[in-house]
């Protein structure tokens, strides 16, 4: 599975901390935010890149994790785009159920809340990223009707 990483000022050093700890399970990561702190950064940029990546890609379960200060404005601009469900994530039962339900694509998360709970962040990603979608067909009804609206 390819994972696109991105994540604007606010979350900068969790987006480094979460790379390092994917390299080192194994992880196929592209960063697509910049390679260094830019204060005057903004997350929609982000959030489209990674976004787009995802619509692009032809890797068989695409996947983004996107943070900045309350992960919902990663969230806002991802959702924006066909085939992209991006949730605010804040601990592991809703990482589960997002993807269970939902089969979220992108994982966003709040620096300001997660950054210095490092526990708490590996549990989401790793719950979130072993968590195969149910494929039930009202969750499949609704994810359709999502990509209708």
């Amino acid at each position: 599975m390819k994972i696109y990483l991105g994540a604007d000022h606010n979350g900068f050093y969790l987006k480094e901390k979460i790379f390092a700890y994917l390299s080192k399970r194994g992880h196929d990561i592209k960063d697509v935010s910049e390679g260094e702190l830019d204060t005057h950064d903004d997350f929609p940029e982000f959030a489209q890149m990674a976004a787009l990546k995802i619509i692009g890609d032809e890797d068989a379960d695409p996947r983004a994790i996107l943070i900045c200060g309350n992960g919902q404005g990663m969230a806002i601009a991802a959702n924006r785009f066909r085939g992209i469900r991006a949730s605010v994530i804040w601990d592991a039962i809703e990482a589960k159920m997002t993807r269970s339900d939902n089969d979220s694509n992108v994982l966003c998360l709040p620096a300001r809340v997660l950054e210095k709970e490092e526990a708490e962040w590996k549990a989401i990603i790793e719950t979130w990223l072993e968590t195969p979608f149910a494929a039930a067909p009202r969750f499949k009804r609704r994810n359709a009707q999502i990509d209708e609206v």
